[in-house]
């Protein structure tokens, strides 16, 4: 992107953040003074051993709310986000859920940040016609098709064949697979088994871990009895980074894989030196720099990343970039069908050619993701730095 695009977007930032501190949090709304909220409800893991994900997703749909009602609302109308904190736990996101819904009558929601939680809310959220929009990544959230569900990660099953489609141009064909023991893990777990065949891939050691485990050398050690030419850990929570420590303080130099579960630097910066090397999916926004100014989304990840990193003071990640999209997709469907739960299903189902941080969407009734695997890139850590992976790299 050229320096007078990026000038522009800085001018942009800068006069936002300027407008936040002399409007106060009183003053927000002065534009759209009078009229009815548009409700949306948010649920995230912001506490727990997922607040890694959680906490961006937060402070994803508060700047955004921000930048609405500064901006004049929604058809004039403010947005009103209404947070709940999920703590990563099944039943406290059963209750937000029910909270939302029957007593702050929000017209759609952004969440959970996993995909337990996510599963745990779809019949509550199907049976009230409320649009929920997942920030998690399991492919089983939207497969088989619930009416009233989408998300906004990549699949896990893409995931999963952008690491495979890898293994095999560098000849590995025996791994170990690590898992988390979270919804996530489980369904991360099963899509690497049941495509492994497809790909020539044998799994020859098949470990779990739990959120809280704070040391995984028993099952490495099991490992590294194998024959194994590669390790794929998928995981979400910090537990992930310790497996690569583990693995390295044994003296393991196969390489590691990881998820697209990864995509957040502090999980880098939890496993230190151990992280150098680590390989995974992961969408273009962990790699913005790179990319030419033809790419479409080059535009839309320069603008996210710079707002939320002068905002908040941290690097920008996959997750908060999740929440960033399902709060646009409902904004749009706002702007277009007005406040009507039905109406903004309809509108979010047809959305096609929607650039996000995730990838451009193109969804449809039968795909309520509407990302391929073409959305992910393949990066590396270098120099505790994420970068997109070269034909040598390893």
């Amino acid at each position: 992107m050229d320096e007078k695009r990026v000038g522009r977007l800085k001018k942009v930032g800068i006069v936002f953040l300027l407008a936040i501190f002399c409007l106060g949090l009183t003053g927000i709304l002065f534009a759209v003074e009078g009229k009815k909220p548009y409700k949306v409800g948010a649920i995230f893991a912001i506490t727990g051993p997922a607040s890694w994900l959680g906490e961006p997703e937060r402070n994803t749909v508060l700047m955004i709310e921000e930048q609405i009602n500064i901006g004049g609302g929604i058809n004039g109308h403010p947005l009103q986000v209404i947070v709940e904190d999920t703590v990563g736990d099944e039943a406290k996101a059963v209750n937000a859920v029910k909270k939302l819904i029957y007593r702050d009558n929000v017209l759609a929601i952004i969440g959970p940040s996993r995909s337990g939680t996510t599963m745990a809310v779809i019949p509550i959220v199907q049976k009230a016609r409320v649009p929920l929009i997942s920030c998690a990544a399991a492919e089983s959230i939207v497969k088989p098709l619930k009416k009233w569900v989408f998300k906004t990660p990549q699949k896990d099953s893409d995931a999963v064949r952008k690491i495979y489609e890898y293994m095999k141009k560098k000849g590995i064909s025996k791994i170990a697979i690590i898992t988390g023991t979270t919804g996530f893990g489980d369904q991360g777990r099963k899509q690497l088994k049941r495509l492994a065949p497809e790909y020539g891939i044998t799994i020859v050691a098949d470990e779990t871990y739990g959120p809280k485990d704070t040391d995984m050398t028993a099952q490495l050690t099991r490992i590294r009895a194998t024959d194994v030419q590669a390790i794929v850990n998928w995981s979400i929570v910090p537990a992930q980074a310790i497996v690569a420590k583990n693995a390295r303080q044994l003296g393991m130099k196969i390489p590691i894989f990881q998820s697209h579960g990864f995509g957040n630097i502090k999980y880098v910066e939890a496993a230190g030196k151990a992280a150098e090397g680590i390989i995974f999916p992961a969408g273009r926004l962990l790699a913005v720099s790179t990319l030419p100014d033809s790419n479409p989304q080059k535009e839309v990840l320069v603008r996210y990343k710079w707002e939320y990193e002068t905002r908040f003071g941290e690097e920008v990640s996959t997750f908060g970039g999740h929440a960033w999209d399902g709060l646009w997709l409902v904004i749009k469907a706002l702007r277009k069908a007005g406040p009507d739960r039905k109406a903004i299903r309809d509108y979010i189902e047809n959305v096609k050619g929607f650039v996000g941080t995730g990838g451009i969407f193109n969804f449809s009734p039968q795909d309520h993701n509407g990302l391929t695997k073409e959305a992910f890139e393949m990066l590396t850590v270098k120099g505790g730095k994420f970068v997109v992976l070269g034909g040598t790299d390893f």
